[in-house]
């Protein structure tokens, strides 16, 4: 069961990396025809703006599971290295359960934001509606949660072994 839960949270968390990136791509792609059109052309294209910013925050709420499951969770990396090894279990146990709760508050009240945004238009794109930007909390917090799990199951401490 453990296994079958990795393997799925190794698909996931590649999806949402691959999302991220893609998101990124298209944020820098729009960044330079902004800049074109602004100061090459002399014609402002005022919606790539927004589409910047949506695709930026797309990036980051998905970009957050991968930091999840390497292990960059909110800890103490002193009482981590002092700690024996059942008490790093237990520390373990306590920093997943308080992200999952961190990520339970933004999935739950990112849906709502969502939900609630869905009657605003976008300045500049007046055909989409605030919905899909506000999405971006609830799907990421989702992906998230396969990664805190799996990185319970399995620990991954990458943010230790790269610290100075």
């Amino acid at each position: 069961m453990r296994q079958l839960f990795l393997r799925v949270e190794r698909a996931t968390s590649f999806t949402a990396l691959v999302a991220a990136c893609a998101m990124l791509v298209v944020a820098a792609a729009l960044g330079v025809f902004q800049i074109l059109t602004r100061f090459v052309l002399e014609q402002p294209a005022e919606w790539t703006e927004v589409l910047i910013r949506f695709a930026l925050i797309w990036m980051v709420f998905l970009g957050i599971p991968i930091a999840f499951r390497q292990g960059a969770m909110v800890s103490v990396d002193v009482l981590y290295r002092w700690s024996p090894p059942r008490l790093r279990r237990v520390l373990d146990t306590f920093v997943a359960l308080a992200a999952l709760a961190l990520i339970g508050v933004i999935v739950w009240w990112g849906w709502d934001y969502a939900v609630r945004g869905r009657v605003q238009t976008m300045a500049g794109l007046e055909s989409l509606s605030m919905f899909w930007a506000y999405l971006a909390m609830p799907v990421g917090g989702l992906f998230c949660v396969f990664g805190i799990v799996a990185n319970w199951l399995d620990p991954q401490r990458n943010e230790l072994d790269t610290a100075q």
